[in-house]
């Protein structure tokens, strides 16, 4: 593996994770207020064409980190919108 590999893929896994905090925060406190499930709809469409893109180059650290992330911001989105709804 080089020096570019262990970038990107380090640079995937970051922003990977970056949304687990939120999830946490929105499950244990249930303010889901300043969040906006615009921002999350974009980002999931985002990491879904990057998903797809990994397909498409057949590079599985792009189909892996966004892949995942895809679903970590599905289930921030579902979260915001359930709690949202909850509210009404």
């Amino acid at each position: 593996m080089d020096f570019e590999q262990i970038i990107g893929i380090l640079a995937g896994i970051l922003t990977t994770i970056a949304v687990i905090p939120q999830i946490y925060k929105a499950i244990k406190s249930k303010n889901v207020d300043d969040i906006s499930p615009y921002m999350f709809v974009t980002l999931c469409l985002g990491v879904g064409l990057w998903t797809y893109y990994g397909f498409l180059k057949n590079d599985l650290p792009i189909i892996i980190t966004n892949g995942v992330s895809f679903i970590f911001n599905s289930c921030m989105l579902i979260i915001a919108l359930t709690a949202k709804s909850e509210k009404n």
